[in-house]
């Protein structure tokens, strides 16, 4: 039973991280919270610290930035859509999530995927090549 249905109040942020689904593992979570990744109204927090409905979240994983409102709390993790019932992405922040997601896209940082893979020969030039720079 999941702390919505018991009525308790409060959740460790890096559980409800872990429950809403923002990282794989607990310990990614904690790991995140730690780095000071993940910010309530503003301030950086440590991962045992308490979350309650309606905090605001500053969460960044990876490129991106989540701003989200806590709607539920949950200590325990379940299906993805139960999990997007715990939190409110604002407007503001799917619209600058989308943005960076596009300007990635168009840089296109990692170029086109060859068709096939070196052969023997051309391995041998790019590790030639390699050592050069």
């Amino acid at each position: 039973m999941n702390q919505a249905q018991t009525g308790q109040a409060k959740v460790r942020v890096d559980k409800w991280l872990w429950a809403a689904r923002f990282f794989k593992t607990r310990s990614l979570a904690a790991g995140a919270v730690s780095a000071g990744h993940v910010a309530i109204g503003g301030h950086k927090v440590k991962p045992a610290r308490t979350v309650q409905v309606g905090d605001l979240l500053v969460i960044r994983v990876g490129f991106f930035e989540f701003v989200v409102r806590i709607l539920a709390l949950s200590e325990q993790r379940g299906p993805a859509t139960v999990a997007r019932t715990l939190y409110q992405e604002t407007e503001a922040s799917l619209a600058k999530r989308e943005q960076v997601q596009a300007e990635r896209r168009s840089l296109n940082l990692q170029g086109n995927r060859p068709e096939q893979r070196p052969d023997k020969h051309e391995r041998r030039k790019i590790r030639q090549f390699l050592k050069k720079e």
